[in-house]
């Protein structure tokens, strides 16, 4: 799953919009917009902002292509 498909997942899934979910991560409603549209460059400390209201953060993963 895509960055941007599980946090529209996760702010669907307890309620939010994306104005209530920048306001509660402290950050823009552009920030939000562009994460949930797949914008290919993001500040990692803001997308840790959104991610830490559902209990979670960034990390490395294995890429399953290599």
């Amino acid at each position: 799953m895509t960055l941007s498909a599980h946090i529209k997942q996760k702010r669907k899934k307890f309620g939010l919009t994306q104005v209530e979910l920048a306001i509660r991560a402290g950050v823009g409603l552009r920030f939000v917009r562009d994460m949930e549209q797949g914008k290919k460059s993001l500040r990692m400390d803001k997308v840790n902002e959104v991610l830490a209201l559902f209990g979670e953060h960034l990390g490395p993963v294995k890429n399953e292509e290599a």
